[in-house]
């Protein structure tokens, strides 16, 4: 019988018989599913990674907000009295404590309260120090002096990260030297801080040999007598203050305002109309006051802020968290809260809303020491962004997370040299696929090596090691009561 009897069907004349061999089934399939990978692997390495990160590290902490302490007492917790344990008693500190070597124990962050945190922190502030009309004015011409340097034509593609890092490896030469910052200084500053913030993101392994030349800078200029006496802690060690200012200017200080500035221009670059807005008007502080509080509100520099609990915290009659607990301050999580529709960039709430009002902390709470540099920086990313916006147009519609592990891709236009409408298109649209792409293995090789480095730091347990040979204060125990006496740090 024929088919077209068997189906009831005739040929219909003239149309001739479609036919899809099952090897271009296959094809077509595989290629549809080669196009998917960049919209469903990234998202499944990274719910991984945190389920693998969250097995190794075990339960240790306590996340904040919870049920028992929701957003609205957050900072009633986060202020009191006993969660002012820094780094002792936590595995987490082991991870932080090897991210940030050499010299997380003189680190301003990780210092526990006492004599030394007392000493260190106020040089922080000294360093810090100075008018705002001079600090906006260094923070101007650093900026100046290197986008002028890069040598831009009409148009260049950047990473905004990288951008802006050599200028706050200047400004900060600047504060602790107070002389210009030579160029040879400046690129071990940066890889230094480069180096720190990779690993940080788990992009790139750590490389201590690359931190350990700025190290050994600094020890010299310190010997030599070329930093002012009131910027060294007097309390530390020639080697520690080395330390100290590695890791407070030239690793914390030039990594958090260089991400705080990529996410800054980011956020103008993805939104033309405020772009626009402050480009026509550089001087209206209001304005810029609204748009860094709401990339601050909507990409806080800190993810989560953990706490050693050095006493018993009350929530209530019947509740009560116990000393030794380790404190997970989420702000992402915080920031999230009390707001109408949240997860929208939109700088016009701030024009009824008063930040210290509001689930707001970019810089910290103050009751348990906030960022030193919460009245400097936005001083000088006010003073950056108007000089980058005077000489360029930023576009760019890759993808914006807090981590920003991507480090910002973007274009720069020349702002009297625009481009046609069908470059400007094109190059957008090449931004957003070459970053899809890079999702995809990016995210691969976040999952291996951060599994590696939590595991390697688990192995050498930095801090753990650390105050099994030292007090609080830094001074070693006697050989034979908790441990070695000697720091386990490889500093080479």
């Amino acid at each position: 019988m024929s088919r077209a009897r068997a189906t009831g069907r005739l040929p219909v004349p003239g149309r001739p018989r479609l036919s899809v061999r099952p090897r271009t089934v296959r094809l077509l399939a595989a290629t549809a599913a080669a196009l998917s990978v960049p919209y469903w692997l990234p998202r499944s390495v990274v719910a991984a990674r945190v389920a693998l990160f969250a097995r190794i590290n075990g339960d240790e902490g306590i996340a904040f907000p919870n049920a028992a302490v929701p957003a609205e007492r957050f900072q009633e917790v986060y202020s009191h009295p006993a969660a002012n344990g820094r780094s002792r008693g936590a595995a987490l500190s082991d991870l932080f404590w090897y991210w940030l070597a050499p010299g997380p124990e003189v680190h301003q962050e990780h210092l526990e309260d006492g004599p030394r945190y007392d000493d260190v922190a106020r040089t922080t502030l000294t360093v810090l120090a100075g008018p705002s009309q001079d600090l906006s004015a260094a923070a101007a011409r650093r900026t100046a002096a290197v986008l002028d340097g890069r040598g831009v034509g009409r148009a260049t593609f950047v990473r905004l990260r990288d951008l802006m890092m050599p200028v706050w490896a200047e400004f900060f030469y600047g504060l602790v030297f107070r002389e210009p910052c030579p160029a040879d200084v400046r690129r071990l500053i940066v890889d230094n801080a480069e180096d720190v913030v990779d690993a940080l993101k788990c992009t790139r392994p750590r490389h201590l040999a690359r931190r350990a030349r700025l190290t050994r800078h600094l020890r010299q200029r310190i010997a030599a007598g070329h930093v002012p006496p009131r910027h060294l802690p007097g309390s530390l060690t020639p080697e520690e203050q080395a330390y100290y200012l590695q890791g407070t200017f030239f690793n914390t200080a030039v990594v958090q305002l260089s991400e705080a500035m990529a996410h800054l221009l980011l956020v103008l670059a993805q939104h033309p109309d405020v772009q626009r807005k402050l480009a026509a008007a550089p001087d209206d502080d209001r304005y810029f006051a609204n748009v860094l509080d709401e990339t601050l509100r909507l990409y806080p520099l800190f993810g989560v802020a953990h706490r050693i609990s050095t006493d018993d915290i009350p929530l209530g009659p019947d509740a009560v968290i116990p000393a030794g607990s380790v404190l997970c301050f989420n702000y992402p999580d915080y920031h999230a809260t009390g707001y109408a529709d949240p997860d929208v960039f939109d700088p016009a709430r701030w024009e009824h809303l008063v930040a210290k009002n509001q689930h707001h902390i970019p810089f910290g709470v103050a009751a348990n020491r906030p960022c030193p540099a919460w009245r400097l920086a936005p001083l000088v990313m006010r003073a950056a962004t108007r000089e980058v916006l005077s000489r360029f147009t930023l576009h760019s519609d890759v993808a914006h997370t807090r981590s920003i592990p991507h480090r910002a891709p973007c274009l720069l236009v020349r702002r009297d040299r625009p481009l046609p409408p069908h470059r400007l298109f094109a190059a957008r649209a090449f931004l957003r696929v070459r970053d899809r792409w890079e999702d995809v293995w990016r995210s691969c090789v976040q999952l291996v090596l951060g599994t590696w480095m939590v595991l390697d730091a688990r192995r050498l347990r930095p801090a753990e090691r650390y105050f099994a040979a030292h007090d609080t204060q830094g001074a070693p125990l006697p050989t034979g009561t908790d441990g070695p006496a000697r720091c386990p740090y490889p500093h080479a």
